[in-house]
């Protein structure tokens, strides 16, 4: 299947992609203006001795969690009947749950049975840089009947996930949750869940992520269109548009709002509940009808316990809460932001009490909101305070009309886009300004990044328009690092830059 995208793909394998993409860096400058004699020439190479070095220092246990993921296309069945063939990981959607201890090493082989060449990206993990899963970057593309070996140590537990990196094929069914367990687990509960969010479209009137981008770019729509047209703004400050694509259906584990998932529990259990957002265009405002939760983590950061009634999620954001369960029947409620569709699951305790309804809105949605940018990090994950060694100052532009969507009006291209140069070592302040009408979720591979003064520690973070956010991250992941929107269709647009370490 052809892929709409600006984005070409090289024709390469294993060390001959490396090496075009350490190539090509090596030819270019620091384009965040450091200081002229700090201009490197050279960039660390995905695969160089410097990740080597930093992976042997990761504290492993010697456990190795050998894993086979099958990238196939089907059909699956989203309840109440409905089907739809999609493309997803051995069948399932979600994929099967990967759940890991920190300390343990990850094998996973990705085999590649679609028609166009894919990938997998270990979203949120501080990996080695050659493992990360980013085609004509830190790898080459796993062709159609191939197989890439990932392998790498896993040292830091959180909720995460893992989705290609290739086009738009996150906005099939290309995803599955990652779990790192923390060996020291200081948190007390007496079940888990894991909630994956999702905005649905693919096989749905003939629809695919493909041909939605295609429209994007101007080409002829998709019958019927899937862009919105008039549509509730957000809530969250009265400010821009969160998405900009129809979708017909919004999941919760795969299950639409007419045959949802239930989970069960007794009262006065105290659960965790991890949630994903792996939607490709929506943010998803959270609520569970009845109760209050409190958040513990955000990106698989602990963070300073805060209670809320909701959540919000942009795209590729995760939160852990506990909630202490009530006696009955209670709607788990994801509502599409800015778009007014709603997913839905069922928290019951009770075998009595019908099911709520699809399109069930929970008062917990109109009340106490706490977003990322209100919350602190926990201590034991507080960076120390320090003054930045580098300022990378970063403006995203771009509209819906044109969907020319970059960086300082700078769309990505692999073979002629400058790395913003970084050091082993430094403290590297990211000021974003967001020149936009639109919300855009910021995702940075392979690092956490926090705002000065105790922020809570993050990979990824909305951004709305009109506004400017701060952030500090410590260089101490070496190779060449995606930075880019999360909302699939800006990223793909252009919406994608990198941070090279420098070679010394």
């Amino acid at each position: 299947m052809a892929m709409h995208t600006r984005r070409a793909t090289l024709a390469l394998t294993g060390a001959a992609a490396l090496a075009a993409c350490t190539r090509t860096a090596q030819n270019r400058s620091d384009n965040a203006a450091p200081d002229p004699g700090d201009s490197p020439g050279r960039f660390v190479s995905p695969n160089g001795p410097e990740v080597a070095a930093v992976e042997r220092l990761r504290t492993t246990n010697g456990t190795v969690r050998e894993v086979r993921l099958t990238a196939v296309e089907g059909p699956v069945e989203l309840g109440g009947g409905r089907s739809v063939r999609t493309w997803t990981y051995g069948g399932e959607l979600p994929g099967t749950e990967i759940r890991l201890t920190a300390g343990d090493t990850l094998a996973a082989s990705v085999v590649n049975h679609l028609p166009d060449t894919t990938s997998a990206h270990w979203h949120g993990l501080a990996l080695r840089n050659d493992m990360d899963g980013v085609p004509d970057l830190t790898q080459a593309p796993i062709a159609p009947g191939g197989e890439f070996a990932y392998r790498f140590a896993v040292d830091r537990p959180g909720t995460y996930w893992f989705h290609p990196h290739t086009g738009v094929q996150v906005d099939r069914g290309l995803y599955a949750p990652l779990i790192v367990e923390d060996p020291r687990e200081p948190l007390s509960y007496d079940r888990e869940w894991t909630v994956v969010l999702d905005d649905w479209l693919d096989g749905v009137d003939g629809s695919t992520p493909d041909a939605v981008m295609a429209e994007l770019m101007g080409g002829p729509a998709t019958h019927p269109s899937r862009m919105l047209g008039q549509r509730p703004r957000s809530v969250l400050l009265g400010r821009g548009e969160p998405g900009h694509v129809d979708y017909p259906l919004y999941l919760v584990n795969g299950r639409t709002a007419d045959d949802p998932s239930v989970f069960t529990a007794k009262p006065g259990d105290r659960i965790r509940i991890r949630f994903i957002n792996a939607g490709g265009d929506t943010a998803f405002r959270v609520a569970l009808g009845g109760h209050r939760m409190t958040v513990t983590h955000t990106d698989g950061e602990p963070v300073q316990p805060a209670e809320t009634d909701a959540l919000l999620l942009g795209m590729g954001e995760r939160y852990d809460v506990l909630v202490t369960a009530g006696d009955g029947v209670f709607p788990l409620t994801a509502l599409a932001e800015g778009k007014g569709p709603t997913a839905l699951a069922v928290l019951r305790t009770s075998p009595m009490g019908a099911a709520p309804a699809a399109g069930t809105r929970p008062a917990e949605l109109d009340g106490a909101l706490v977003t990322a940018d209100l919350m602190r990090a926990a201590d034991s994950v507080r960076p120390a305070d320090r003054a930045p060694d580098r300022t990378i100052r970063l403006t995203l532009t771009g509209s819906m009309r044109q969907h020319d969507w970059a960086f300082d009006r700078q769309p990505y291209d692999h073979h002629h886009s400058t790395p913003h140069a970084v050091r082993k070592g430094e403290r590297v302040r990211l000021e974003f300004a967001n020149h936009t009408g639109m919300w855009h979720p910021v995702h940075l591979h392979g690092h956490t990044f926090s705002q000065p003064g105790g922020g809570a520690r993050k990979d990824t973070a909305i951004i709305l328009p009109g506004r400017k956010l701060t952030v500090d991250l410590d260089a101490d992941n070496p190779g060449l690092w995606m930075l880019h929107c999360h909302n699939i269709y800006h990223s793909e647009g252009g919406m994608m830059t990198v941070l090279g370490y420098a070679s010394d």
